[in-house]
């Protein structure tokens, strides 16, 4: 296994790959025992020496990894190499509280580039293509990732960023972009923005890559007919490197997971039990390659189901089904992560009760957050201006803790639905799989 990006060096069997992560894992484990005192730390707790994991059959004694185990290192804690070696860091939102950084060496940067040269290529993408990426650049991994794996592929890369509406269609139009990256979402609103303006004939795209956020079967194909082109999903995690942890190839029925760089379980994410081959349970992931920020049995949260059944596109490497949800609360909209706790702290903030409704709807390909939030009695006893005045007053709040545009409705005392159970907070109509 090397730096390659076409799908025939890509079907190594079941043994070497095996092999590889055997052997590569026993080295990781060692290196994080030796260098990072908050693992050294957990394994010892747990009972475990670097000697006692010699294959990926030994992975399961390993202690998990969580998101807040690395806010509770923020920022450099979980470094298993000096800082200056790292020649990159790349940040999370930070909506929740405390960031979670990923720093990189420059052997992980170009390890992960290729991650991203592999999707390119299993997308059709080849050198002959001129690929414009739109997703975000920054502490987000989504513009760089992309980036840097077009530059392997050798193709022509537009760094265009995301926004900006008019120069992204003057700049596919006038330089004849092949090849899309960005959010489902921002595709579906091009795709509607360069039909109402009659530019199709003027397009030359013929293929796509859309990730970072959660898109249905539908929105495929109506993203296909409206732009002409095909659509491939990608997966991927800041804590782990970013895009092209796991990609699409031509058959469009699961992601590949780059087994040489991660290994990929499936657990009870109640109990913990690692699960077989088509059942369904939380997605967890071990780094095998990476220098500076190797994270073991890490815990993503995603629900999905392996499987190593054999793909006709000739790769050997394990295939994750799309997300199919979460095991926390955590909601993906428009491509940012919304927790429940996070507009509560908002309503709480502003003086209103702890009743409350989420409802998440999807409108011509793109995410609607709606929010019902009960009043107290004397806010409701308020004139009609200074209740419009309220909700926006707690739009404009939600908006800088999340990001995003919140539609909010305050509603009378008593009027959203109790529960003798735990409370139903959140309605998602979105179908996202």
């Amino acid at each position: 296994m090397g730096n390659y990006y076409d799908s025939a060096k890509e079907c190594a069997s079941r043994e070497q790959i095996k092999a590889w992560q055997d052997e590569h894992l026993a080295k990781t484990v060692k290196r994080v025992y030796e260098n990072v005192d908050y693992y050294r730390e957990k394994m010892q707790t747990a009972g475990i020496e670097p000697g006692d994991i010699r294959s990926t059959d030994d992975l399961h004694l390993l202690p998990f990894l969580t998101k807040e185990d690395l806010r509770n290192t923020y920022p450099y804690g979980m470094l298993a190499v000096p800082l200056s070696d790292c020649v990159r860091i790349h940040s999370t939102s930070g909506t929740t509280g405390r960031r979670v950084v990923a720093c990189y060496t420059q052997n992980d940067v170009d390890l992960w580039e290729d991650c991203c040269a592999r999707a390119i290529v299993a997308a059709g993408g080849s050198k002959e293509d001129i690929v414009q990426v739109c997703y975000g650049y920054g502490l987000f991994t989504g513009g760089l990732g992309l980036h840097g794996g077009s530059h392997k592929v050798g193709a022509l890369t537009l760094p265009m960023s995301s926004g900006n509406t008019d120069r992204q269609l003057q700049f596919m139009c006038d330089l004849q972009s092949t090849f899309l990256c960005c959010t489902p979402s921002y595709a579906a609103f091009l795709a509607e923005s360069i039909n109402e303006r009659g530019l199709k004939d003027k397009i030359k795209l013929r293929s796509g890559i859309f990730g970072a956020e959660a898109w249905s079967e539908e929105m495929r194909r109506d993203i296909e007919e409206q732009l002409g082109i095909r659509a491939f999903d990608i997966y991927g995690l800041t804590e782990i490197s970013g895009p092209g942890v796991a990609f699409e190839c031509e058959e469009q029925n699961g992601m590949h997971i780059n087994e040489d760089h991660f290994i990929a379980e499936v657990i009870n994410p109640e109990t913990g039990e690692t699960l077989p081959d088509g059942e369904k349970g939380e997605l967890v992931f071990t780094s095998i390659t990476k220098e500076a920020f190797p994270l073991l049995r890490y815990r993503t949260k995603d629900i999905c189901v392996l499987s190593h059944e054999k793909c006709s596109c000739g790769r050997t490497f394990v295939k994750m089904t799309k997300p199919m949800g979460r095991s926390d609360d955590m909601m993906i909209v428009k491509g940012v992560n919304v927790f429940p706790s996070q507009i509560e702290a908002v309503l709480m903030n502003q003086g209103y009760p702890a009743n409350y409704q989420i409802v998440i709807t999807r409108e011509k390909n793109s995410d609607k957050l709606e929010l019902d939030v009960e009043m107290t009695k004397e806010m409701f006893s308020d004139a009609l201006s200074e209740v419009s005045a309220r909700e926006t007053k707690l739009i404009s709040a939600l908006k800088s803790m999340l990001g995003i545009y919140v539609d909010v409705h305050l509603v009378s005392p008593k009027s959203i639905e109790r529960s003798e159970g735990k409370a139903k907070r959140v309605i998602d109509k979105r179908k996202l799989y």
